[in-house]
């Protein structure tokens, strides 16, 4: 799954591929909001973690895994 991460004072996003689902993703992110977790862990498909400190969340944004078209195209 595709997970966006909006960081406070910071120009981009930050963006991942999880293999965590939508309701572990979600989880932590509650977590993190509400106080239980002071970072936001998630872990991407290749085993690496993203941490993002939680009062520095400005938005997450949960999405499928977009599948990459190849191909040509007539006119």
């Amino acid at each position: 799954m595709e997970v966006k991460i909006g960081v406070q004072h910071a120009p981009r996003e930050i963006v991942l591929e999880s293999g965590q689902s939508a309701e572990d993703v979600e989880r932590a992110v509650a977590d993190a909001l509400s106080g239980k977790a002071p970072l936001l862990s998630l872990e991407d498909e290749k085993g690496r973690r993203v941490l993002v400190p939680s009062d520095k969340i400005a938005y997450v944004e949960l999405g499928e895994t977009a599948v990459r078209r190849v191909g040509f195209g007539t006119l």
